[in-house]
């Protein structure tokens, strides 16, 4: 079991890379400026899919080692909560500081789903463009440190 969900959360991470292989320039530029309203919209695009990789992790530790996923109105925050936690069967998948960094990735990821693209804001997606590399290089360490325990 173990190896299966490892097996697949190693593919969820490298789609997440292929994020930043296939959107290095977009990526660049927005660190050296402003991007125009087309490069927002590609920018929200990509942060939402870094999620939506993240979740996949996390929903499938859920329910292939925890037998568990959460449900209600809140589950996609609580499922990000409960990795921080360990599990009957495993440690916790998280460090806190992840998490809270993972949160705003969430956070947008709400967002976007639940506007129109033309009031995003490009003040409120900079500081998860900038740190959205940092966060993606300690997720890869922290699963890898994960499974590397859990066994």
């Amino acid at each position: 079991m173990w190896d299966d969900v490892r097996e697949e959360v190693d593919l969820e991470l490298a789609e997440m890379r292929r994020l930043f292989q296939e959107h290095e320039s977009l990526l660049a530029s927005a660190e050296r400026g402003e991007p125009d309203g087309t490069q927002v919209l590609a920018l929200a695009a990509i942060l939402h899919s870094f999620y939506n990789g993240c979740e996949n992790v996390f929903k499938r530790i859920a329910q292939e080692i925890d037998h568990s996923l959460p449900t209600g109105e809140a589950w996609h925050r609580d499922l990000l909560l409960a990795m921080a936690r360990p599990g009957p069967d495993r440690p916790a998948v998280l460090p806190d500081d992840l998490v809270e960094a993972l949160a705003g990735y969430l956070r947008f990821r709400h967002a976007f789903r639940h506007i129109y693209t033309h009031n995003l804001k490009w003040s409120n997606m900079a500081p998860l463009v900038a740190t959205f590399r940092p966060t993606y290089d300690q997720l890869a360490a922290t699963l890898n440190a994960f499974f590397e325990s859990a066994q």
